[in-house]
């Protein structure tokens, strides 16, 4: 038994011999007239990385691709993803294997998207929760939710390692994870968070997004440190994981995000990722 077990195997991190029940027996089921193949987290050890544009953005390059693409927003208390695809409004219900569930909105280009901004009056209200109903309501998004022929699903994570990164670990079958960083000093202790949940809970690492990389000159194209140099490729090597994509710094980025265009961001930064995903 881990010195930090809790006693309590549906909420505890710990891999120990003396677990009770198998750790599939923790997922929970979709509803019977959903589709979901592959569920792809986006992680990091901190706030404020950019993990809801690189989730968009990997959405919209697999949708892209020809496949269809959803985004389970698990960030509850801060969710965002239903700005950057210009959504508003709330989300219809419908009768689906014997129950009433919801149905997820729908992008311009097709991509379905669960968020508690589109349950909410005003996009403005807070969502006043503790853990414990922040992470049934992301079990209810994934198992109260008509999810239609999905071939990637990726789920936008709140910051850190708590209630909800572990509920999804451990109710949603994660096929891998994406790290989200950025270029700051700290950006090793930010992977090692993540990387050490992930391995904890036996959930694959696919690989390495820097954001807010580098600043490109318009008048001469040289690159811009603009965090100081990055030191991905270090953490890269210090854990054994790849780096999948550096997106820079681009006033357009922030417009087109801002503007819920995100849809229409064009830049090749994360074809890479997009393979890996695929692979």
């Amino acid at each position: 038994m881990s010195e930090n077990c809790t006693h309590n195997c549906s909420t505890c991190g710990e891999n120990c011999s003396s677990r009770t029940q198998d750790k599939n027996s923790f997922l929970e089921k979709l509803n019977p007239e959903s589709s979901v193949k592959k569920v792809i987290g986006v992680v990091s050890g901190k706030g404020g990385v950019g993990k809801s544009l690189v989730t968009s953005l990997l959405a919209v390059k697999m949708n892209s691709l020809g496949f269809h693409t959803a985004i389970l927003d698990a960030d509850i208390t801060g969710p965002s993803i239903p700005k950057a695809f210009g959504i508003e409004g709330g989300v219809g219900m419908v009768q689906a294997g014997g129950a009433d569930v919801m149905l997820p909105a729908t992008s311009s280009t097709g991509i379905q998207i669960m968020s508690a901004n589109l349950l909410l009056d005003h996009d403005t209200d807070p969502v006043i929760w503790r853990g414990p109903v922040i992470a049934g309501a992301v079990k209810q998004f994934w198992n109260q939710t008509l999810w239609e022929n999905v071939d990637y699903m990726f789920v936008d994570m709140p910051p850190g390692t708590g209630d909800v990164p572990l509920t999804v670990f451990q109710s949603l079958p994660v096929d891998g994870i994406v790290i989200v960083t950025s270029p700051q000093e700290l950006v090793s202790m930010i992977v090692g968070k993540a990387v050490k949940m992930a391995q904890k809970m036996d959930i694959p690492i696919l690989g390495l997004v820097e954001n807010m990389s580098y600043l490109e000159c318009p008048d001469c194209g040289k690159k811009i440190s603009v965090f100081g140099e990055s030191h991905i490729d270090e953490v890269a090597e210090e854990y054994g994981i790849p780096v999948l994509g550096r997106i820079p710094i681009q006033p357009e980025i922030a417009a087109k995000v801002d503007a819920g265009q995100v849809e229409y961001v064009e830049g090749n930064w994360l074809d890479e990722a997009a393979a890996k995903i695929q692979k």
